[in-house]
């Protein structure tokens, strides 16, 4: 296991768990369940809480729709996006009307035929797997794939007032009845040993918008355990939420809740702090 590196990212992560008073050998254990070897890690915790090397801890710059004055609607290139609700800490805004029904029924044929198991990142090598607290089965787009995907993703950057060239391509979920995905955060773990290479492709996320292409007749909402909000799934409306630390103090741990009745389709945009290549 000599050949883990310590990242910046990593270090401060160890950083800002001890100045919110996590203990160090609590810190040790999870990293040492995260794949760390102890060696190394003992090696990091002792140098960033020595004081040597240690980063910064830095809020990242993160996409947000301008919302100075209140608005009760925002301007998004080609559409009008109502302002449902706004949240600070979380930073959760609910929108109205930022899909079509018609570009929500779109997206949903050109994805039906491309859906397998959804899988999530396995944190120990940055890939992915199937995972039982995602019962979905997902595709992702390419960015800019077809004129209706450059079209979404132009509206949405225009909306957070965050560049194209910094989102993942766009990814669709089928939920099917009783299918869900149990609370998690969207950011990549600084702890985790395969988080640098994923980190390589554009850095940290730092906002995600999630849009919901059907009405469920039951269930499915988007809930932020934390906080106590459930977002309820309306066809062509949005969550969108950011984060700008990878660290479980921005209250962003989230899930899809259980289908209780009938499907739930949805389209998931993740932003990046650099360019996603």
């Amino acid at each position: 296991m000599s050949h883990q590196n310590v990242t910046v990212e990593l270090r401060r992560w160890i950083l800002s768990q001890a100045e919110a008073g996590c203990r160090s050998e609590d810190l040790l254990a999870s990293m040492i369940r995260s794949g760390w070897a102890e060696h190394v890690a003992l090696a990091a915790l002792e140098a960033v809480l020595a004081g040597q090397a240690a980063a910064p801890v830095v809020a990242a710059a993160v996409p947000d729709p301008m919302l100075d004055g209140a608005p009760n609607v925002l301007r998004a290139g080609d559409r009008e996006v109502q302002v449902l609700a706004v949240m600070s800490l979380p930073r959760v805004v609910v929108l109205g009307g930022l899909l079509s029904s018609q570009e929500c029924d779109e997206l949903v044929a050109l994805a039906r035929p491309r859906l397998a198991r959804s899988e999530t990142v396995e944190n120990s090598t940055g890939g992915s797997e199937v995972n039982a607290a995602r019962t979905s089965d997902g595709m992702f787009f390419e960015r800019g794939e077809t004129p209706l995907i450059e079209r979404i993703e132009r509206r949405i950057a225009e909306l957070v007032r965050w560049p194209v060239e910094r989102g993942e391509g766009l990814q669709v979920l089928h939920y099917r009845p009783g299918a869900q995905y149990k609370p998690h955060h969207d950011f990549f773990d600084p702890a985790h040993p395969g988080t640098a290479s994923i980190l390589r492709r554009g850095g940290q996320r730092v906002g995600t918008v999630v849009m919901y292409l059907n009405t469920p007749a039951g269930g499915g909402a988007t809930t932020f355990p934390e906080v106590g909000l459930e977002v309820l799934p309306v066809k062509g409306n949005a969550v969108f939420f950011s984060y700008e630390r990878p660290l479980a103090s921005t209250r962003t741990l989230h899930g899809g809740a259980p289908v209780l009745d009938g499907e739930k389709w949805v389209a998931t945009k993740w932003m990046r702090e650099g360019v996603f290549v």
